[in-house]
C-alpha cells in the first residue's frame, strides 16, 4: 500500500463541490469538518486558474462545519437545520448534499436526509462524497449519477426521444482547468453538426432544465478516457439511450475533423453536411496556420521541439496527438496523472500506440510529481530544447533546467483561466499562439537566431 504521494494533481471526493457549482443556479450543502471546504476549493478553484466565486461557491459553500458533539452524538439533526436555512436563504434550482470524511465515518445518512426534503417537493439530492470514496474524477462521477437516479429520474417519467438531441459527458470541472471554454468549443461544434446540445455544465448550459432533459436525448456523447462512461452505461441501462464514448478530448483540425465524422456517423447525420463543415473549420485552420511559415523560418533555432507533458488523460492525449502529429514535436515523456484502473491505463496505452510510433516507450502513468520530476531530468539529460507542458510544479523544474514551461494542468496558482481551451480547431489555434508564444515570454532570444 501507497503511504503518500509528492506534488499531488487532485483532491479528494468532496471536490465534487466544483461540480455542482458547474451547474447554472446549483447549490452544494457540505456536511464535513471545518476547513474541508475552505482547502477543497483552494485546490480545485484557486489552483484552476483562479475560477472562483460562480452562484453560491469560492470558500463560503454552506457548511455545517462538523464537531466534536457532531461525532459523538450525530450530526444529522444539525444537517436538517442547515438544508432548511439553505432553502430559506439562496435561491436556487437544485440543492446537493455533499458527505464529508467525518460523515462518511460516524454514518450520517445524507442520502436519506435528503429524501426526507425530496418528498416534500424541495429539488435537494444527497451523495455520499467522503474524501476517502476516492479522488476529485470519482466524486464528480458520484454526484453526477446521484442527480441523475435521485433528481431526474422520475416513475412516472414519459420519455420522448427527440431526434438530433445530445448530452455531452466531457470535462471534470475544474480539475480540467479549461473546462468552460472547452465545452463552449464543443457545444459550438456540435450545433454546426445541427444537433441539439445538453452540455450539463458553465455558461452555455440552461441549467436544470437540460438535466430533466437528459432521459429525452437520442444519444450520449462521452468525450473522455474513462470518466463519463459508467454515467452513460448507467443512462443506457435506465432509459435505453446509446451513447458514444471517444475517450480523449481533440485539439487541433486533423483531431477534431476525424472526431466530427465519427459523431456524424453514429448520429446518422447526412454526410455531405459533415463534410462541409469539416472543409470550412479546416481551411480557416490552415489558413491561420500557414501564416506562421516566415515566423518557423525567422526563429527556427529557438523553437523547441521535445515535448514533456504532464495531465490527465484526456487532455494529455489530444495535445500530445496535435504537438506531435501536428506541429512536429518529439515526444521524449507523456506522464499521465489520474490513476485509473490497469485496464484502462492498458486502453491508454493502447491509444498513444495508435497515434504512431514515436510514442512506444515515451508514456508513464503515474500519479507521483515527484517520481515524474525525477523521470523528466533523466530524460533531459540537459536538454534546452523541451516544452514542457504541466502545473506550476513543472513551472520549477522548467525554470532549473532552462526550459520552456505551459499550463495544462492543475495546480496553477500563478495563471488566471477564464474560458481559455485547447479543444477543437480554436483550441488547436489558441495552442499554437501559447507554444510559440513562450520562447519570447520565457526565454532571451536573440537579433539572430542562428546560434544557441
Amino acid at each position: 500500500m501507497r503511504g503518500y504521494i509528492e506534488q499531488p494533481r487532485f483532491s479528494c471526493a468532496l471536490a465534487a463541490q466544483q461540480t455542482v457549482l458547474a451547474i447554472p443556479r446549483a447549490v452544494p450543502i457540505a456536511h464535513c469538518g471545518p476547513g474541508c471546504v475552505g482547502k477543497t476549493f483552494a485546490f480545485s478553484g484557486l489552483g484552476a486558474g483562479h475560477q472562483g466565486e460562480g452562484y453560491a461557491g469560492g470558500g463560503n459553500v454552506t457548511c455545517t462545519n462538523t464537531n466534536e458533539q457532531d461525532v459523538v452524538f450525530g450530526g444529522e439533526e444539525k444537517l436538517t437545520k442547515f438544508i432548511n436555512g439553505a432553502l430559506k436563504v439562496i435561491k436556487s434550482d437544485l440543492y446537493v448534499v455533499l458527505a464529508g470524511c467525518t460523515a462518511g465515518i460516524i454514518g450520517d445518512d445524507v442520502l436519506q436526509v435528503s429524501q426526507d426534503f425530496a418528498e416534500e417537493g424541495k429539488p435537494v439530492v444527497g451523495v455520499d462524497t467522503s474524501g476517502f470514496r476516492g479522488n476529485s474524477y470519482v466524486g464528480h462521477e458520484l454526484v453526477v449519477k446521484e442527480i441523475i437516479k435521485q433528481f431526474v429520474d422520475d416513475f412516472d417519467l414519459e420519455v420522448e426521444v427527440r431526434k438530433g438531441l445530445v448530452n455531452v459527458f466531457a470535462s471534470v470541472p475544474p480539475q480540467n482547468p479549461f473546462w468552460r471554454g472547452d465545452l463552449e468549443e464543443i457545444k459550438r461544434i456540435l450545433e454546426l453538426l445541427g444537433l441539439e446540445v445538453n452540455i450539463l455544465f458553465g455558461t452555455e448550459s440552461a441549467g436544470v432544465s437540460e438535466w430533466k432533459d437528459i432521459p429525452n436525448a437520442q444519444f450520449n456523447l462521452v468525450l473522455n478516457t474513462w470518466v463519463g462512461e459508467s454515467t452513460a452505461k448507467l443512462l443506457k441501462t435506465k432509459y435505453g439511450t446509446p451513447y458514444l464514448h471517444i475517450p480523449y478530448l481533440p485539439t487541433g483540425a486533423a483531431a477534431t475533423s476525424r472526431v466530427i465524422r465519427e459523431i456524424g456517423a453514429f448520429a446518422e447525420l447526412d454526410s455531405a453536411k459533415v463534410e462541409k463543415l469539416i472543409d470550412k473549420e479546416e481551411k480557416r485552420f490552415y489558413t491561420y496556420f500557414t501564416a506562421l511559415a516566415d515566423f518557423f523560418a525567422d526563429f527556427r533555432n529557438s523553437i523547441p521541439y521535445e515535448l514533456y507533458l504532464v495531465a490527465d488523460s484526456s487532455y494529455a492525449i489530444g495535445v500530445s496527438d496535435f504537438v506531435v502529429n501536428e506541429l512536429g514535436f518529439t515526444p521524449e515523456g507523456i506522464y499521465i496523472t489520474d490513476p485509473p484502473s490497469d485496464k484502462v491505463g492498458n486502453q491508454i496505452l493502447e491509444i498513444f500506440k495508435g497515434l504512431g510510433e514515436e510514442f512506444e516507450g515515451k508514456v508513464v502513468i503515474e500519479d507521483d510529481g515527484g517520481l515524474i520530476q525525477e523521470d523528466i531530468r533523466k530524460r533531459l539529460n540537459g536538454s534546452k530544447k523541451a516544452a514542457i507542458f504541466g502545473s506550476l510544479w513543472e513551472d520549477m523544474l522548467a525554470d532549473e533546467t532552462g526550459n520552456l514551461h505551459y499550463h495544462i494542468s492543475i495546480p496553477m496558482l500563478n495563471d488566471v483561466v477564464i474560458n481559455r481551451s485547447y479543444v477543437g480547431y480554436n483550441g488547436g489555434l489558441r495552442l499554437i499562439e501559447e507554444i510559440y508564444s513562450g520562447i519570447f515570454r520565457n526565454r532571451d532570444v536573440a537579433g539572430t537566431t542562428l546560434v544557441e
